[in-house]
């Protein structure tokens, strides 16, 4: 199985990469179309030079890739993406070989985190309007729609969310999903000296807080207009068994 996990900067999405590499029988990767996404936008990152010598920026080259065959020969391939990375006029077929999972966060929650790095960040550059872009390709292919968690809900139940989710793609639960071991990765990115210092400090999911009241108008009209797509995919999200 391979799991494509779909979500916009500044969410969970490191944290749902460790849950996943610390079951046994899962091999992961992480951002695998950063380069591609790097060198045609002309984004500067940090540690964008290490980024495109690490990776191929062909994302024809990349989507093969990701549908051969798995690492390792291990049973599940958890995929961590980002929306934004997706431009316009890259193709989506390859997304017919992959299971795909939505991760959403609250947009205040997002531009709260992601404006400390990028002040003057753009709304594209949140990748919420390309994740319901995909979600919508997804759905039409399928019939229905995939799975979709919430930041909050995984924060504030762990084990009944990822619970759900393993349930929706027809694998067992492992208890190993909630802990691991603090550290970096080997499959972690190039970009992760930048990028990751809290995940690396991090044994578990960290605690639900609330999504932040206090926002400057430029942040406002940012979340503003992140919403309508949050909202989209919002009455999808999967919940603990009893709720």
């Amino acid at each position: 199985m391979r799991i494509a996990m779909w979500s916009g900067p500044r969410n969970i999405s490191t944290a749902m990469m460790r849950a996943w590499e610390n079951r046994s029988d899962t091999v992961v990767i992480d951002e695998p179309f950063y380069a591609h996404y790097l060198l045609a936008t002309g984004v500067q990152h940090p540690g964008r030079d290490e980024v495109l010598a690490a990776q191929s920026s062909n994302a024809t080259v990349v989507a093969a890739m990701l549908t051969g065959p798995i690492p390792d020969a291990h049973p599940i391939w958890y995929q961590k993406h980002m929306t934004q990375h997706m431009l316009a006029g890259m193709s989506l077929d390859w997304l017919d070989q992959v299971c795909n999972c939505f991760l959403i966060r609250a947009p205040e929650s997002v531009v709260a985190s992601f404006t400390i790095q990028r002040p003057d960040a753009a709304a594209w550059e949140l990748g919420f309007g390309q994740q319901a872009r995909l979600f919508e390709h997804v759905c039409d292919r399928l019939g229905h729609a995939p799975p979709v968690i919430d930041a909050s809900d995984v924060l504030r139940d762990p084990a009944g969310i990822l619970g759900a989710l393993c349930e929706r793609l027809g694998i067992g639960f492992s208890p190993r999903m909630l802990h691991w071991p603090a550290g970096p990765r080997a499959s972690d990115g190039v970009w992760a000296p930048h990028w990751y210092a809290a995940v690396e400090r991090s044994t578990g999911f960290a605690p639900y807080r609330d999504p932040p009241t206090t926002l400057s108008p430029f942040q406002r009209r940012l979340a503003e207009q992140a919403r309508r797509h949050y909202e989209q995919l919002a009455p999808y999200r999967l919940l603990a068994a009893g709720h």
